[in-house]
């Protein structure tokens, strides 16, 4: 934080301000090519080796429209309950940047593919907010800017920097809502609930990897306060490009009170974009933010209008899933949870996971059990979401499997996740490789019961005097010689068989 940087207390900002919200998703498609031309997007490739003369923005070369980037904006509309266009088109949006090839972007202005709709978020404890949705429409990414020898990455303090413009012209969705208000304390709650339904959304459509830490999906919060009792809105901060689920919530908390230090002191909020700082929470200035007119918007001469039909669009409306809310409530049922248990399983990023578990043939009773604990504590080691460990769920279909046919105990089973988790292969190869097989060899395990026996005569002794439960101590003790291989139960059996003869 600069030392410029005064802050109300939050509840201070609630008791004097009103907060209004404005938040602007940008989706990278996961089409095969770019927006407007055949180059590949994707991830992670050599700088500079997914590029043609049209992403370049050379001169001569002529763009065309990805259809199966316009089927996805479509779809996502439908999703959001937009309405679809009947007739748009592209428009030149003009300003300067060393990662805009172009020197312009093309994107849609005046008339976008979808607009006009709402998405019903729900917060944790379960109270249901309704978004309004100004407008979903297509447009092309820029490049990528690295800043060398700076401490902080950005520009200011580089030594020089470098431009990959294997990003320029992926496909983009915005996705734009109208004015949030009347959500007052819960303002950065709902700025958090509302970007996970939607990145929950966008995946179950299987139009985007949404993938935060990768860019391709990012979210631009804007953060305005009215006064209590007045209906004029202040003037808004856009925070950009913040990248992870708990930033969204940080970056409007803090923006809200900054503001209300602002204005509580008798100055004037800039119109501007802010940086996120993920290492303390805080927002620092950026530029003066343009307005419409400075972007000088005009029709894109290159490309022809988009005029869906009744019938391309109730095809798409066909294509849609079973929405990820929907979907959370036939599991619900299905698996007879409460809601507190299913939002807790919601929070933990567990649903989908649990329910290919099941669906790759697991109870779901153990499905749960494996991701919710076992899992999740991986997950919190390794510092990431549950879904990014190197684990399937039919994976740990398998490894359930396994257990339940008596090949495995759950000691030994979790010893065969550690080794798919650190990339040795599929269970059965971890099995194999490992030697973890349970030993259930009756002449084998009888070996071990006599040994275990002769080494601890007290023990015996108490057995065969009717104190079965001391048949722990010798049971334990060959589960240490063999390893944790062996059949506990049937050791136990054995056991007890030994100590009446």
């Amino acid at each position: 934080m600069t030392s410029t940087d005064e802050l109300m207390d939050y509840a201070e900002v609630i008791e004097r301000f009103d907060p209004v919200l404005g938040l602007e998703v940008h989706v990278e498609l996961s089409t095969h090519s770019k927006m407007f031309c055949g180059c590949s997007t994707t991830f992670g490739a050599e700088p500079n080796t997914q590029v043609c003369p049209v992403c370049l923005g050379l001169p001569g070369a002529l763009p065309a429209v990805n259809e199966a980037a316009v089927e996805s904006a479509m779809r996502i509309g439908l999703a959001l309950n937009c309405q679809i266009a009947s007739w748009c088109r592209f428009a030149r949006k003009n300003y300067f940047y060393p990662d805009m090839p172009k020197n312009f972007q093309t994107s849609q202005y005046d008339e976008p593919i979808a607009f006009d709709g709402y998405l019903d978020v729900t917060l944790d404890d379960g109270e249901v907010v309704r978004v309004a949705i100004e407008r979903a429409h297509m447009e092309e990414d820029t490049g990528k800017s690295l800043h060398v020898g700076g401490a902080t990455g950005r520009i200011h303090g580089a030594e020089y920097s470098l431009l990959d413009y294997n990003r320029a012209g992926v496909p983009l969705i915005e996705i734009v809502t109208k004015p949030i208000e009347g959500t007052g304390a819960r303002a950065p709650e709902v700025a958090r609930a509302y970007v996970t339904a939607l990145r929950d959304l966008l995946r179950a459509l299987d139009v985007s990897d949404v993938r935060m830490d990768q860019g391709s999906l990012r979210c631009d919060a804007n953060v305005s306060l009215m006064p209590k009792g007045t209906a004029r809105f202040g003037t808004r901060t856009e925070t950009k490009n913040v990248n992870s689920l708990r930033s969204v919530e940080r970056a409007v908390r803090f923006e809200m009170t900054r503001q209300g230090a602002i204005l509580a002191g008798g100055g004037k909020i800039k119109q501007e974009t802010r940086h996120f700082q993920e290492a303390d929470g805080t927002t620092a200035a950026g530029r003066t933010k343009e307005t419409a007119e400075d972007y000088r918007y005009f029709p894109e001469p290159d490309l022809v209008p988009i005029a869906p039909s009744e019938e391309w669009v109730e095809r798409l409306r066909k294509t849609l899933p079973e929405l990820p809310w929907e979907r959370r409530k036939r599991i619900q049922n299905d698996w007879q949870l409460s809601d507190a248990e299913l939002r807790d399983l919601v929070n933990a990023g567990a649903v989908d996971l649990i329910a290919a578990t099941v669906e790759a043939g697991a109870p779901s009773g153990e499905a749960r059990s494996w991701w919710v604990s076992y899992l999740t504590q991986q997950a919190n080691n390794r510092g990431v979401e549950l879904a990014a460990l190197p684990i399937t769920p039919g994976q740990v279909a398998r490894v359930i499997e396994l257990v339940s046919s008596g090949e495995l105990t759950n000691k030994l089973a979790r010893t065969v996740v550690d080794g798919v988790l650190a990339g040795e292969g599929e269970p059965d190869a971890v099995v194999a490789a490992r030697g973890l097989k349970v030993v259930s060899d009756d002449s084998a395990l009888t070996t071990a019961v006599d040994e275990a026996l002769a080494a601890n005569p007290d023990v015996a002794a108490k057995i065969r005097d009717g104190k079965v439960q001391a048949a722990g101590a010798i049971v334990g003790a060959v589960m240490k010689a063999t390893k944790g291989q062996a059949d506990a139960k049937r050791v136990r059996e054995l056991v007890l068989e030994r100590c009446q003869n």
